[in-house]
């Protein structure tokens, strides 16, 4: 029989030393020697610092980590920001007592754990290191003493502005944002029709009796309050259901933007080809944005192996579809003048949300993980049908990709100005060439399709979005000569299928000439 004591070792091996870059926080502290460290440079986990710091300017790092989400971060002192080994023996017992309660003294909010380990410092003398892990508050910005916030900016600490506090602030639900006012006026100013639809869905999900005012319907789903005997709405129901949200919040839209090609010009070399300023309330600029990407969506069809035609949308329309209704309900509103940005190109779609992800929330677990950053506005879309609240959004968008073989949607966090979520979801655009677009295969004919090989079926995949092409154009999609250009669209003229047009017929060299796809009856 085994001893107790056996049964109560656990074998816990540490992280391959091959790869630190993926080690955890915790990993970190847990497995922290001086060989370990010189492994490791400063980066979002890790910061070093002199002994000599003071115990005021040692609570800023600290308050920087308790702010790094989702981990917090390592404070390693008594080593130089270039490896450096100091130590910290030079410290008096009183000095190092000092360092350990900066956390208490200077950011009383943090939560921190200390401890020292042996190290040689760069004299060759035995000396130690003082290691303080500081943990990530889920739940409240932590701050100085003197009213200072942090944030770690990759290897570095970055101050925050009063906007990026209350931000945060708002993230961790320090301040209801929702719940503030919203000063439109009621009813006046919202679309009745739409409460009305929202009330009875409220009703028959929740079996209420019938007696239940509007306003009582929207109180309840704190939505508003009653003052003075009148109904107050808040921000919430004014971006579900006020005719303009703007008025509050300029930046309450989505900005659709359809590309040529795959990469976003600048300057002379801007190349949208549709801008749109969707507005109105949540619902309905879900609803607008839908229909423009829908519009935009292309649908491909191709010979089967069993002789049979097979149309494939370029992407499913659920996954588009959700990555959207995330963007306009799990944005942050506190950054009240940006936009939602929809970019179309070619090869992808990315939608720029404003705000970072909420707490606790990475790419790395956006699967798993449910943090509403919106989360009264969120449960009135559910009454209205627009989500399921069963945090399996993200997971819909996935799984639709991958099940049309495409690739899984891609999570990512940039700071460009403000932090921004950008969802990128990426079409087939290279198998496609071997595809013709639904349109263009009922205009070309099935038993031509047939017949085309590859190039000439890009050629007719970019007729059928953009109406005309010419000889350059053909040389840019085919990678070819100019010559091999020209022929290859020739020779689609002399199979009847496509018709060249001429502006200036006595010019021979027209650079207005184009080409056009031929309709079944010989009319271009």
């Amino acid at each position: 029989m085994a001893k107790v004591t056996d049964q109560l070792e656990f074998n816990f091996s540490t992280p391959s030393e091959q790869l630190p870059e993926l080690w955890t926080v915790d990993d970190i502290y847990s497995a922290a020697s001086q060989a370990v460290l010189d492994k490791l440079s400063e980066d979002r986990r890790i910061d070093y610092k002199s002994a000599r710091i003071s115990p005021r300017t040692m609570a800023e790092s600290i308050v920087m980590f308790a702010n790094n989400q989702p981990d917090g971060g390592v404070i390693v002192l008594g080593r130089e920001a270039d490896g450096t080994v100091s130590g910290c023996s030079s410290l008096s017992t009183s000095q190092l007592n000092d360092i350990e309660q900066a956390d208490r003294v200077f950011c009383p909010d943090a939560r921190c754990d200390f401890k020292r380990i042996p190290a040689v410092n760069v004299k060759g003398e035995n000396d130690f290191l003082e290691l303080i892990r500081v943990q990530y508050r889920t739940d409240r910005l932590v701050e100085t003493t003197s009213g200072d916030a942090f944030i770690r900016s990759g290897d570095s600490k970055k101050r925050l502005t009063e906007e990026e506090k209350r931000e945060i602030r708002i993230n961790k639900g320090e301040i209801d944002f929702e719940l503030e006012a919203c000063n439109l006026k009621y009813p006046d100013e919202f679309d009745t029709e739409l409460i009305t639809h929202f009330c009875s869905s409220y009703k028959q999900h929740r079996n209420l009796e019938q007696d239940h005012t509007t306003e009582d319907i929207l109180i309840l789903n704190h939505l508003g309050k009653t003052k003075n005997g009148q109904f107050e709405p808040n921000l919430a129901c004014a971006l579900l259901f006020s005719t303009d949200p703007t008025k509050i919040i300029p930046g309450a839209r989505v900005r659709f933007l359809r590309f040529e090609g795959i990469e976003e010009g600048t300057g002379s070399s801007f190349n949208v080809v549709k801008d749109l300023h969707l507005e109105g309330s949540v619902p309905q600029q879900i609803i607008r944005t839908a229909e423009a990407i829908k519009f935009q969506i292309r649908d491909f069809t191709r010979l089967g192996d069993d002789g049979k035609f097979y149309t494939f949308p370029e992407y499913p329309d659920a996954a588009w579809y959700e990555v959207v209704v995330n963007a306009c309900v799990h944005r942050s509103y506190n950054l009240k003048n940006m936009d939602i940005f929809v970019k179309m190109f070619d090869d992808r779609i990315v939608v720029e949300s404003p705000g970072g992800f909420p707490p606790l929330v990475t790419p790395e677990n956006i699967y798993d993980m449910h943090n509403p950053r919106n989360p009264h506005l969120m449960r009135a879309m559910y009454y209205l049908d627009f989500v399921k609240c069963a945090h399996e959004g993200t997971r819909r968008i996935r799984d639709t990709m991958m099940a049309s073989n495409l690739p899984a949607p891609e999570f990512s966090q940039k700071e460009i100005g403000n932090t921004q979520v950008h969802v990128t979801l990426r079409n087939d655009v290279e198998h496609r060439k071997t595809f013709v677009d639904a349109n263009a295969a009922r205009i070309v004919g099935e038993s031509v399709f047939d017949s085309l090989d590859e190039n000439e079926r890009i050629i007719i995949n970019y007729l059928a979005e953009r109406v005309r092409i010419n000889v350059t154009d053909a040389q840019r999609i085919t990678g070819k000569g100019w010559q091999y250009a020209k022929g290859l669209l020739d020779g689609l003229v002399d199979k009847k299928i496509l018709e060249y047009r001429r502006p200036t017929p006595d010019v021979e060299r027209d650079p207005k000439a184009h080409y056009v796809l031929r309709r079944p009856n010989g009319d271009p």
